[in-house]
């Protein structure tokens, strides 16, 4: 008995399709096996991509196998073969797509920043995936694409310049997240002078949230290229300066001694401060009335410096005032010619 071949292709195709599905679904849970064993992420990622792309995979090879062992005429097998190209370039394409999808929140996850453009990047993504893909499909079905270059460079560069500023925002925007100068939270201070806290970092903009409760919203473009200061990096402690001055006459150890008690007691008792640091003091300048020296304390964070400065000017003057320990007045000495003062007597009546 003669088997038909349309028959016995349909077999094959069968037994090809059964064993793919088994191969696939014995390499996805050895693959996940071994990736539950790392403590890295990527290999998980890239399993949970890899299976939809390989489930496309295998029905263009069943059709492939399909028209293989049909008696498909030749003209059709030509027609066969585009259509697989096309195929092994869409599964490409997925594969890449749901890795960067997927990777994309991977990394908001370890960066708290980004999670606030994480929209925009994966839309950002799947764009460039989708131009790419489109490009090498119509170059796999032999259809020229210097056309569509050509269009596509000068349609990019009339939109580049029509959108000048709001890209220069969103690359500024870029290389804020990739660089981190800044992060949200952290508590900065603008060229211009505005401080606050960082509460978002968008693609167009960032927003700073100022001490008395109001948002200054500001360019990236313009924020990548200003000079800040960020009182949270390397960490948020940071020292505290205060400047005092002290009479001529007063003694210098007597006065180094009830500083740092003063600066310690605060250091142990006003919220924010570091309990454990040690205060000191340094001389460093003899003045017109006063000699001069700054008393180094430590914070916990910028902010709590404003009332560790108030306590300590309250608590340093009520014990100035019971040590005896003055603190001067600014005085001035006039040098004036004798000639001035008869210039300036009275004349007699």
């Amino acid at each position: 008995m003669v088997i038909p071949k349309f028959v016995s292709g349909l077999i094959v195709v069968l037994i090809y399709l059964t064993a793919a599905l088994v191969i696939r679904r014995l390499l996805l849970g050895a693959l996940s096996r071994a990736a539950a064993k790392s403590t890295t992420r990527w290999d998980d990622i890239t399993i949970a991509a890899l299976s939809g792309p390989l489930a496309l995979l295998i029905v263009i090879s069943t059709v492939w196998v399909a028209g293989t062992f049909s008696g498909v005429p030749i003209v059709q097998k030509q027609s066969l073969e585009q259509v697989i190209r096309v195929g092994v370039v869409l599964a490409i394409l997925l594969f890449l797509d749901r890795f960067l999808r997927t990777a994309i929140d991977l990394y908001k996850e370890n960066l708290e920043a980004v999670h606030l453009t994480c929209g925009f990047a994966r839309a950002l993504a799947r764009l460039v995936v989708l131009i790419l893909g489109s490009l090498v499909i119509l170059d796999t079905l032999r259809i020229s694409i210097t056309p569509l270059l050509a269009s596509l460079g000068v349609g990019g560069l009339a939109i580049g310049l029509a959108l000048q500023g709001t890209l220069s925002n969103l690359f500024a925007g870029m290389q804020i997240i990739s660089d981190r100068p800044i992060r949200v939270g952290d508590f900065i201070q603008l060229e211009s002078g505005e401080e606050g806290y960082v509460t978002e970092i968008g693609w167009r903009a960032t927003r700073i949230r100022m001490l008395p409760n109001n948002t200054v919203i500001i360019p990236n473009s313009k924020l990548a290229d200003s000079v800040l200061k960020n009182y949270y990096l390397p960490d948020q402690e940071l020292a505290v300066l205060v400047n005092v001055g002290v009479s001529y006459d007063s003694d210098l150890a007597q006065v180094e001694r009830v500083t740092i008690a003063v600066a310690k007691a605060i250091q142990e008792t006003v919220p924010g401060a570091v309990p454990e640091f040690e205060p000191f003091i340094r001389y460093h300048t003899f003045d017109s009335s006063s000699i001069n020296f700054t008393v180094i304390m430590r914070a916990r964070e910028f902010v709590d410096n404003y009332l560790m400065k108030h306590e300590f000017i309250k608590r340093l003057h009520m014990r100035y005032r019971q040590e005896n320990i003055v603190i001067p007045f600014p005085i001035r000495t006039l040098d004036v010619s004798e000639d001035l003062l008869d210039r300036l007597r009275p004349l007699p009546q």
